[in-house]
């Protein structure tokens, strides 16, 4: 008996306290493993902090912000609204996606006015190549996207203070001529310039006389004698006021001298 009750009192009835020390330990470790992992993306908790105060009218003003919010202010009712409030709601991005169909339209036809011009300069440098006159004129664009220029030296197609065509460039003027025929149903104007030194002859007595007189024998050349229909052709003259170099130089005032033939596209 006396050995019964000895082993009756080494009975532990604590022993529980071992497994919920592991658990805690294990839940410990646990909550630590989360918090380690965890990372809280401080712009983006700004941003929804922000987007949840501009639509519902939360977090601003503490505590007061719950009686006065959108929707929690209006109690029992705020059902009935939900319609119009999230109608409401994607007002404000539908109006920045939206894009104005008159502007668009406009966009759409630069956007075509450009691939034309593109096009057609494309063609007539081509051209100038096959014809094989790369060498006497310049072709370029407008920044408008308006028109395909030939520009031609006055130098070359005339004489000081002359608007008589010089017979060697009649050759250059009659493979222009052979390029122009490709594009008789748009408009070409033809302009003359000069640099800014005064003339005052028997025949023209100021710049814009003779850059007229110089561009309408380049029309009349191409009409009477290559058979260019005279009627999308216009000649005009400019004098100095259009420089495309410094006039302080020879070299500068020679590159005002000259003749510019504008093809135009033919996109409305």
């Amino acid at each position: 008996m006396a050995r019964e009750k000895k082993q009756a009192q080494e009975i532990k009835t604590d022993g529980w306290k071992d497994t919920f020390s592991d658990l805690m330990n294990l839940l410990l470790c646990f909550f630590v493993l989360l918090f380690s992992m965890s990372n809280v993306d401080t712009v983006k908790y700004a941003e929804l902090v922000a987007s949840m105060s501009n639509s519902f009218s939360i977090f601003q003003g503490g505590a007061q912000a719950l009686g006065e919010g959108t929707l929690i202010s209006s109690g029992a009712t705020q059902l009935s609204n939900l319609d119009d409030y999230y109608t409401d709601m994607g007002k404000a991005s539908e109006s920045d996606v939206e894009t104005d169909p008159a502007a668009a339209y406009e966009k759409q036809k630069q956007l075509k006015k450009q691939e034309s011009t593109e096009e057609l300069y494309s063609e007539i440098v081509e051209k100038t190549e096959t014809n094989r006159i790369e060498d006497a004129l310049d072709v370029t664009m407008d920044d408008g996207y308006n028109y395909v220029m030939l520009s031609l030296s006055g130098g070359v197609l005339f004489e000081s203070g002359s608007a008589e065509i010089q017979s060697g460039a009649k050759q250059i003027l009659s493979r222009v001529a052979t390029i122009l025929k490709s594009y008789e149903d748009r408009q070409i104007k033809i302009e003359g310039h000069t640099d800014n030194v005064p003339i005052n002859n028997a025949e023209y007595n100021s710049n814009l006389w003779l850059s007229t007189a110089r561009a309408t024998k380049v029309l009349e050349y191409l009409v009477e004698k290559k058979n260019l229909s005279e009627k999308h052709l216009e000649a005009s003259g400019r004098g100095d006021v259009d420089p495309i170099a410094s006039n302080k130089t020879a070299a500068g005032r020679a590159k005002n001298r000259r003749v510019e033939i504008k093809i135009y596209n033919d996109v409305d």
